[in-house]
């Protein structure tokens, strides 16, 4: 459960203790419970667990996107237990979420057939990759909010493979033609979304106007899976070993679906016009961030749950603005610039020029790490956190060209040396990672200790000193 907020000598909570998650052991051991029936009954699970940890490096629990369970007697009850909370949903009726971590959906079934459903960016992908040419045919006409295929039936164990496209039910809506064509004009006006402009305001006004057309016509949740798809793939273009993970992961017909969360950076006076914009997208603030005094910056965490999209957007800050509504009432410029801001003002907006600072996925840590160095000579830095609950670490980060006009603008405003200048013209700045994430026992929040240290790391004048 979510720990009840620290008061103030004021008498008000904490804006920092607002979210306080915790693990949830009991919920895990249900579901690893579920799976290693799964695992123990069905050779297609086990072959899959297997492939997934030693060619991908990541770990079948965190690609489940649902268990129907069957139900002898007392399963409610247990599930109520481990903390999860009984939830009316399109095509189950019945289903058990635990809102406090990230765990799958559970349904009770009196069947007695248990089904695992795996989460895939496409069942077509999925199947292409595997081979597999299932006689049932895919549910869920291409395009629509859910589609699914079972890909094994053995010893009362079934196997589905799921996409979803801003849709939570355990139905599989029907989308008719005309939606399925503006699907395909508002996804194709995304990917191509114009991000380079005279001034940030025209590149946000631009973006607004491709959203509202795309709501128009799909609605808010189907919209933000689109953009988002979208921004994926435009930071993968940029970030080799991103590019290499996916490959990996794509074997398998995968995609991004272990995404974790997207890591945006903004400059101070952009901040709130970026909130306005992901809160159209159906997204609300969740827990605020700060890194402590030194780090000299701060994070909202925001988050759409029916698009199953989190975000950390990041931004300068001193610790006194943390306590106001920075994310709506906005950020004054300044002219002393911390990490996140040189990296602005460096590459541009996350949300335009520049793209993501990083996508954060769900892995097996130290399978991942062993299989990107040895195979593919991508580099994992030293990790930043290491809890039984939590880990995490950046690849070595992609190095971009900064442009001239960039570089002569921060220095005529005395935000760089000369010294840093002259090595930003010649070799370029870090741009961006991905990031390696282990989530155990649910765990749905974030470092909040430790994460300084790296943002310190990926300073680009850290690197100019370093150089020097």
């Amino acid at each position: 459960m979510l720990k009840a907020p620290t008061p103030h000598k004021s008498g008000k909570a904490s804006v920092l203790d607002q979210f306080q998650w915790q693990v949830q052991p009991l919920a895990e051991q249900m579901v690893r419970e579920v799976l290693d029936d799964a695992v123990s009954r069905s050779s297609f699970v086990a072959d899959l667990q297997r492939r997934m940890r030693d060619e991908t490096g990541t770990r079948l629990f965190d690609w489940v996107d649902h268990l129907v369970v069957p139900d002898a007697g007392g399963l409610r009850q247990r599930l109520r237990n481990a903390g999860f909370t009984g939830r009316f949903a399109p095509g189950s009726g019945e289903s058990y979420v635990n809102e406090d971590g990230i765990f799958p959906a559970m349904i009770p079934t009196h069947s007695g057939v248990l089904q695992v459903f795996i989460k895939v960016e496409s069942v077509v992908d999925f199947l292409l990759a595997m081979k597999l040419d299932p006689d049932d045919g895919i549910e869920g006409d291409p395009l629509a909010p859910v589609r699914r295929v079972r890909v094994s039936a053995e010893n009362d164990v079934e196997v589905w493979a799921i996409e979803r496209h801003g849709y939570r039910g355990f139905d599989v809506p029907a989308i008719t033609p005309e939606k399925a064509a503006a699907v395909l004009r508002h996804q194709e006006a995304l990917r191509r979304r114009r991000r380079s402009f005279a001034t940030e305001a025209e590149g946000f006004a631009h973006a607004t106007a491709l959203i509202d057309a795309s709501i128009a016509d799909l609605g808010i949740d189907r919209t933000c899976g689109l953009f988002f798809a979208a921004e994926r793939e435009y930071w993968q273009r940029r970030n080799r070993a991103a590019q290499v993970q996916k490959a990996r992961q794509d074997r398998l017909g995968l995609g991004w679906a272990n995404h974790d969360h997207h890591t945006y950076r903004s400059s101070r006076e952009h901040f709130a016009p970026l909130i306005v914009f992901l809160e159209k997208l159906g997204f609300h603030c969740r827990e605020r961030f700060y890194a402590g005094k030194e780090a000299g910056w701060g994070a909202q965490v925001i988050e759409q749950p029916v698009a199953g999209i989190t975000i950390f957007a990041d931004v300068d800050m001193s610790p006194e603005e943390l306590v106001e509504d920075f994310s709506h009432k906005g950020l004054a410029p300044r002219k002393a610039l911390g990490t996140v801001g040189l990296w602005c003002a460096l590459h541009g907006e996350a949300f335009l020029e520049a793209g993501m600072h990083h996508l954060e996925c769900q892995f097996d840590f130290e399978a991942l790490k062993a299989q990107l160095e040895a195979e593919e000579g991508v580099k994992v830095m030293k990790p930043f956190t290491n809890f039984p609950h939590l880990r995490q670490a950046f690849t070595e980060g992609e190095t971009w060209p900064v442009r001239p006009e960039r570089i002569e603008k921060l220095l005529k405003a005395g935000r760089i040396t000369p010294e840093q200048a002259k090595q930003f013209r010649e070799k370029g700045a870090l741009g961006s990672h991905l990031e390696n994430l282990e989530r155990n026992q649910g765990f749905k929040g974030f470092n909040q200790t430790g994460i300084s240290e790296i943002i310190e790391r990926t300073d680009p004048r850290k690197h100019v000193a370093a150089g020097a």
